[in-house]
């Protein structure tokens, strides 16, 4: 009889053990930041196989290793300006005492040892000061190819505001044209394929750690109760990580990883780069000229690497019965980004502009949705955006677009979780930035350089008058509109009519009712003089920032002023031409997106809902 209650003691004790092992930790408030796009160029790096400083700042007698302003106008972001930003994101970060800090792709400008290591130092820096936690994961600039790819870069500023090429070998240099500076040559300019990045990476999420609570790749062979770190050490080798190209020509590394912080959350970081083999290929083993870049995403993961949703249907799954709070991220998005407005977008400017290659077909949200995501943050697209998108069954996915800090509008997001089903979502501005003007002295050199050369599209020398980071940026935005997108992206004959053409004029193209526009203007309370402050490159360059910003651009758009473009607009589209009217619709639906500044997230409710400032 004893031994009949022993075992029904013990049975008892087992059945509590048991149940205690099963019961799921709730995180709640707990807060992540999410910078998308750093695009890191360590300005102050040191060359360690050159004798080169780079050139000194007239002002501080500091020696810097910049681009040209003219370089950075001509690109989607900037290259120099965002190292100071980047630094004052942390310092905000720190104060606010979130520790998990995540970083969604593109941290480098194009994989170079000594923008990465400058890069690595910073991160060490702040972890062991604020120990801060990073996790990061691969965009299309880190790394440009899968293996490791000889490099230049041409346009470094240097000595009396002309043009420094920096190459990392004397092999991809061609003939020097009169007056141009001797060349710099230095392997840190490099771009690093996948087993640099990563080794040298390694403590930012990619490899395990003993804090962590978690961590698998899509390869780990063992599960979530027989975790051990040191079979998780073992398997997170890098030739353990590898899936096969089409054809099975050759295998190429998958950064993605799945890690447990801090107890209750799991993060998802999901590597998306897909790098084609080239039809006629070198035959030579980890040739990165044997493989195509990687900007599309999830488009070509879908026929590529499918192999990761079948990971994240095992992962969601994993979650669901651990009980654990899945948050996924990556470098592109899942979801459009243009505000639904892309099939208006290719009819309009024709599918190879404004980046709409990028843009995810509605099969990746199904897919991903279905496979258990449903909060995932992107980049890639320098953007501030949210994008939702429920599927037949029922599933819902919510992608929110994390802006860059090198682009309008800069600033990055905080997820707070307030439960298991309930998310808060803010981003937070970084108009104000330490020394951004720092490198000021630096770029008028070069523009009296410019001037002196009787270049053409000189960049406008005003913008250096900016008084604030968020103000440069704007800058930024506004030349780039001027010296790239509009003679690139638009269309001529659309431009040729409108550009230079005032709001009054806009309002009045193909009217032959005056009468009925003034009553129209009357009872809105507007004159005519209202549409004289404004042209057609004013409402082309608010447009863009309206694409950046989103909600956020309406600052500095002013709230009257989108409603002029509104109200223009839908007059022009009644002249039945059909680029007005597609004008009129892009217009609308860019202006009118997702909740995108700060708002909430419920699970249980699919919904979101804005969070009034």
């Amino acid at each position: 009889m004893q031994v009949f209650k022993n075992l029904v003691l013990f049975f008892l004790l087992f059945a509590v053990i048991g149940c205690k092992t099963e019961q799921h930790v709730q995180p709640e408030n707990v807060q992540m930041a999410f910078l998308a796009d750093i695009h890191f160029q360590d300005i102050y790096a040191e060359f360690e196989d050159a004798n080169y400083k780079g050139i000194k700042n007239p002002i501080s007698g500091e020696f810097v290793n910049i681009r040209t302003m003219q370089s950075q106008l001509k690109s989607t972001r900037i290259f120099n300006e965002n190292y100071f930003a980047f630094i004052t994101a942390l310092d905000d970060i720190s104060e606010k005492g979130i520790k998990i800090v995540v970083l969604p792709g593109d941290f480098s400008d194009d994989g170079q040892p000594v923008h990465v290591k400058g890069l690595r130092r910073i991160l060490d820096r702040y972890s062991k000061k604020y120990g801060m936690s990073f996790f990061v994961i691969t965009g299309n600039h880190d790394p440009v190819k899968p293996f490791s790819k000889e490099a230049v870069k041409k346009d470094f500023l240097g000595e009396g505001g002309k043009e420094q090429i920096i190459a990392s070998s004397e092999n991809n240099l061609n003939i020097l044209e009169e007056g141009q500076l001797k060349p710099i040559i230095t392997s840190g300019i490099k771009n690093w394929g996948y087993k640099g990045l990563l080794n040298e990476m390694s403590d930012f999420g990619f490899y395990p750690k003993q804090d962590y609570v978690y961590w698998e790749t899509p390869f780990s062979t063992y599960i979530y109760k027989t975790y051990d770190f040191k079979k998780a050490s073992v398997e997170a080798a890098l030739e353990k990580r590898v899936y096969p190209t089409q054809g099975n020509t050759s295998f190429l590394t998958d950064a993605s990883y799945l890690v447990e912080p801090t107890e209750g959350v799991w993060l998802l970081a999901i590597d998306a780069n897909v790098y084609l083999p080239k039809e006629k290929t070198s035959g030579l083993a980890n040739n990165p000229d044997d493989f195509s870049g990687a900007s599309i995403g999830y488009n070509n993961v879908l026929s590529h690497k499918n192999h990761l949703v079948n990971w994240v249907k095992k992962v969601s799954n994993e979650a669901m019965k651990q009980g654990k709070i899945l948050i996924a991220f990556s470098h592109y998005p899942m979801v459009d980004f243009n505000d639904d407005a892309s099939s208006e977008m290719k009819q309009f400017f024709g599918s190879d502009k404004m980046q709409l290659h990028r843009v995810p077909n509605e099969n990746v949200a199904k897919i991903f949705a279905d496979a258990g995501i449903q909060i995932h943050f992107g980049g890639h697209m320098h953007i501030n955006d949210t994008g939702v998108r429920t599927t037949k069954n029922g599933n819902t996915i919510y992608n929110i677009q994390t802006p860059s800090l090198a682009a309008y509008t800069p600033a990055y997001k905080i997820l707070t979780i307030l439960s298991e089903s309930e998310f808060e979502v803010e981003t937070i501005v970084m108009d104000s930035v330490h020394n951004f003007n720092k490198l000021f002295p630096l770029y008028e050199q070069e523009y009296k350089y410019l001037q002196e050369t009787a270049k053409l599209d000189i960049w406008n020398i005003d913008m250096l008058k900016a008084k604030n980071y968020g103000a440069f940026t704007d800058w930024h935005l506004k030349e780039l509109t001027r010296l790239r997108f509009i003679p690139e992206d638009w269309p001529k004959a659309f431009t040729e009519t409108i550009l230079k053409s005032s709001g009054k004029d806009l309002l009045l193209m193909g009217q032959e009712n005056i009468n009925n526009i003034n009553k129209q203007l009357t009872l809105k309370k507007w004159s005519f003089s209202d549409f004289e402050s404004w042209t057609g490159f004013d409402m082309i360059f608010d447009f863009y920032r309206l694409r950046n910003a989103d909600e956020l651009a309406i600052v500095d758009i002013g709230l009257k002023r989108l409603e002029h473009y509104q109200f223009v607009c839908h007059q022009l589209s009644k002249s039945g031409n059909e680029a007005f009217v597609l004008w009129q619709s892009i217009l609308e639906k860019t202006a009118n997106g997702k909740p995108s500044n700060h708002f909430k997230i419920n699970l249980k409710t699919n919904s979101i809902e804005r969070i009034n400032p």
